[in-house]
């Protein structure tokens, strides 16, 4: 299903599943105006078509003891495709890294990294990363205040 093939009630059911991805179909029937019935076999269709990749509960990092955030920009000492697969397998492994991209620009890879403390960080820099065979330069911004943190995105 490509978004040509949506219209506004489906649009609509991906809007409100994104803000409560536990929503009945009773529930989402009186946000959308259409029929639980309706509602479901749209829900159905739009997980079928993998536009809805799956439903999960945000948690509090901050709460869970989690208290330290940081980007980090990493570049390879060397490139191919077998080298970076190495390095997509560790990234894979690392619990801590909540979120990688393979970017333009003067690094290779942002990572999103949450981790307990200062200290937690620095082991995790220190023993894990940097020792990474293809690891050649590591930058790292603590994240001192979040602005913004909004995973989902605007279907329209």
């Amino acid at each position: 299903m490509h978004d040509m093939d949506m219209d506004r009630f489906d649009l609509a059911i991906l809007v409100a599943l994104q803000r409560d991805g536990a929503l009945t179909n009773a529930a989402l029937s009186g946000i959308v105006s259409l029929s639980p019935s309706q509602c479901s076999r749209r829900r159905s269709a739009l997980e079928r078509a993998g536009v809805i990749e799956g439903y999960s509960a945000r948690l509090s990092a901050a709460k869970l003891g989690f208290g330290l955030r940081a980007v980090i920009r990493v570049n390879l000492s060397s490139h191919g495709q077998r080298k970076e697969g190495d390095f997509a397998r560790f990234i894979a492994t690392q619990p801590q890294i909540r979120s990688a991209f393979s970017v333009s620009g003067d690094a290779d890879y942002v990572l999103d990294v949450q981790v307990r403390d200062l200290e937690a960080f620095a082991d995790f820099v220190h023993r894990h990363l940097l020792p990474h065979p293809q690891v050649s330069q590591v930058r790292s911004e603590i994240v001192l205040k979040t602005l913004k943190d909004d995973r989902g995105i605007m279907p329209g």
